[in-house]
């Protein structure tokens, strides 16, 4: 079967919901630079990584919220006044009215959509980010209505990280130039200038300038952030809406001429024709609304980082292009882990080889001591190494490549990087992370580092170090030993591949002497631990059956994943911790230090669901319905929290609410990459 066409992925929203639903689901769009446009449906700025521009520039400065708010206001032919949104400033203050005039919610085809039924009015609105650049057009016409309809749009502004405080001081002064209909809004630090332009008919700006105080940014308060700040706007436009006359506010960091090089319908129409190319890229594992829904959702992950320039020519010089993915949004950077887990699904299962050639190159370059980097900070343009795991989910995911690629020609580039790599470990290298040649096992921690994925940490405090010899790392270093075996002997014979071959087989030794928990029928999550053995029932064990070479013996695997299903499954993923475990929290709420204790203490993550089914199909081949189900759950959750994309994390308890990134790389790439398996 082939992919559906774009026009049938319409995933609509009721605006009339209860009350709260239109300010808990949001809604994103990205730009392929890291940079995004987003909000909740309801037009209510409830987080401070809101915006309708949330520029990537070089570094240093890293992503910046350079459009924060855009009040709209429509006046019918009768003289009466609505807002299409949830909010307006009232003598310059803040004012979130009860009713909204909200009648649906659309994204189609990735494109997000409202419709606002205003008296006899029909008033439409879509948004469009251009891919390569930091611009938005936001358009809006007249579906249907008695006459002529006047749109007032205010926009209001803060430059600032998008990491940056709220409650910060506006930069001042700002500075509005408006020359030929182009409006500039200058701040006083080392940042572009925002460009304003309305098309349409008549458009018109008054120089209003205004401090808009007080907006409330809900959900940073109940994440115990400062949830209160100051904008600034120079003014408002003002243009009239016809069925025949649309009108398009476009906003920009770009230079004017590469901002107005496509016009709103040349923009969408480039912007719906590379969607369909991406789902006829994903051929026929995009067969289905679902999957071609996360096809595109995967899409926003890919980026091109803006802020490396000297990496990008030496990426260029060398044939390859600089690529990465966005571990997820709204604020996290590439990071080397989720990238290596998520580069099937984002890449091989889409049809985007070469982008998952490129990513691979990329971070191979990054190598230092054996590592590849846990993620790169915002605005820098090194990474941090601080990861025991990520290295070796590099070896996964260049399996997965060549596995689907028969690329052998890359294999042979990368090997003596991961020749290297594997030196590295077992001689030692950073954080503690080396091979005890005791028993042959990997072992890692350093004191006030959390090395693993588990890495949750306030101030001082690692929640959960796991410092010893953890289980998902050591069936990942066994993996990595068996891929290396099969990769040396294919390339350099049998004397070089030996060594491999033996130190794998003595680490399949030791890893089921000691890591088989008779007493739970499943395993050990650490051992040689600061406290001893850990006998914490976790996700993490799934892995020693999952992976290509599954460390544990196969009579152990019934045991281990029946564990799992029973204590740890979910309809949304498996929980961090079981219940009954002294740690468990069955919620993620609260301030930073409560939702950290809670991050990896029965947290449910979407992501573990790929091992989980990686580990059902090894114990139950033929059994792909059977494999499919424990999918299900993420059908009706693509309508909730970021509408059309997969959340981080879940509360490890029903209702399985939707908590952490509204958009999570791995949760999107290992839910796509299973249910194309299971086709």
């Amino acid at each position: 079967m082939s992919a559906v066409e774009l026009d049938e992925l319409v995933r609509t929203v009721n605006g009339t919901e209860a009350d709260d639903e239109p300010l808990l689901r949001e809604w994103l769009v990205t730009n392929g630079l890291g940079g995004y446009s987003s909000g909740t449906i309801a037009g209510v700025t409830t987080r401070r990584y809101h915006g309708l521009l949330v520029a990537a520039l070089p570094a240093p400065l890293g992503r910046i919220v350079m459009f924060n708010h855009l009040s709209e206001m429509v006046r019918l032919p009768d003289g009466s006044t609505a807002l299409l949104g949830g909010e307006e400033w009232v003598d310059g203050r803040l004012d979130l009215h009860g009713a909204t005039h909200l009648q649906e919610f659309r994204l189609e085809g990735g494109s997000p959509t409202w419709r606002y039924a205003v008296g006899a009015a029909l008033i439409e609105k879509r948004l469009c980010m251009l891919h390569g650049q930091n611009t938005v057009h936001i358009a809006y016409r007249l579906v249907s209505g008695p006459g002529t309809v006047r749109l007032k749009l205010r926009p209001a502004v803060h430059f600032r990280s998008y990491e940056g405080a709220v409650s910060q001081a506006l930069p001042s002064p700002y500075v509005l130039t408006i020359v030929n209909d182009h409006c500039e809004v200058k701040s006083p630090e080392e940042l572009p200038p925002l460009r304003l332009k309305l098309l349409g008919q008549r458009p018109a700006f008054t120089v209003e300038s205004q401090k808009l105080a007080a907006l409330r940014y809900r959900v940073e308060g109940a994440r115990g952030y400062d949830s209160a700040g100051d904008l600034w706007s120079p003014g408002y436009f003002r243009i009239d809406l016809t069925p025949e006359q649309p009108a398009t506010l476009i906003a920009s960091t770009e230079p004017w001429d590469t901002m107005l090089a496509l016009g709103p319908d040349e923009a969408l129409q480039a912007e719906r024709q590379r969607r369909a190319r991406l789902l006829e890229l994903a051929g026929s594992v995009a067969q289905s609304p679902f999957a071609a829904e996360l096809v595109l959702a995967a899409d926003q992950f890919l980026i091109t980082p803006v802020g490396r320039a000297e990496h990008a020519a030496r990426a260029r010089a060398a044939g390859e292009e600089l690529r990465t993915a966005i571990a997820g949004y709204h604020w996290f950077t590439d990071w080397g882990r989720d990238t290596m887990i998520g580069l099937e699904g984002l890449t091989l299962t889409t049809g985007r080889r070469s982008e998952g050639r490129s990513i691979l190159h990329t971070f191979a370059h990054y190598v230092r001591d054996g590592l590849i980097p846990n993620y790169f900070p915002d605005g820098e343009r090194e990474g941090a190494y601080h990861t025991a795991d990520a290295t070796l989910w590099f070896f996964h995911a260049i399996d997965r490549y060549v596995t689907v690629t028969e690329d052998r020609d890359t294999l042979r580039a990368l090997l003596p990087v991961l020749l290297d790599i594997m030196a590295w470990h077992l001689r030692g290298t950073r954080f503690g992370i080396g091979v005890d040649p005791a028993d042959g096992l990997l072992r890692q921690g350093a004191p006030g580092y959390q090395l693993t994925w588990m890495d949750a940490k306030v101030g001082d405090w690692v929640v959960t170090p796991r410092r010893g010899k953890a289980v998902e790392i050591n069936a990942l270093w066994y993996n990595a030993l068996r891929l290396m075996e099969g990769w040396v002997r294919a390339l350099r014979g049998e004397e070089a591949a030996r060594p491999f071959a033996e130190d794998a087989e003595r680490a399949h030794r030791s890893f089921n002497a000691r890591f088989w928990n008779e007493r739970e029928g499943c395993l050990l999550d650490v051992v040689d631990g600061e406290g001893g053995d850990d006998p914490a029932v976790r996700p993490n064990q799934v892995l020693a059956i999952s992976l290509r070479h599954p460390v544990l013996e196969p009579r152990r695997w019934q045991a281990v994943l029946e564990t799992a299903r029973r204590r740890l499954l979910t309809p949304v993923g498996l929980r961090s911790l079981a219940p009954g475990e002294p740690d468990y929290k069955p919620r993620y709420d609260g301030d930073l230090r409560a939702r950290d204790a809670a991050y990896h203490q029965g947290t449910v993550w979407a992501w573990l669901i790929g091992p989980f089914v990686d580990a059902w199909m090894k114990l139950h081949p033929e059994d792909r319905e059977g494999a499919r189900r424990w999918l299900e759950g993420f059908r009706d959750h693509l309508s909730e929290a970021c509408v059309g994309s997969i959340s981080e994390i879940f509360d490890a308890e029903a209702p399985f609410a939707p908590r952490g990134c509204v958009a999570q790389a791995w949760s999107v790439a290992e839910v796509l990459r299973c249910w194309a398996r299971c086709s």
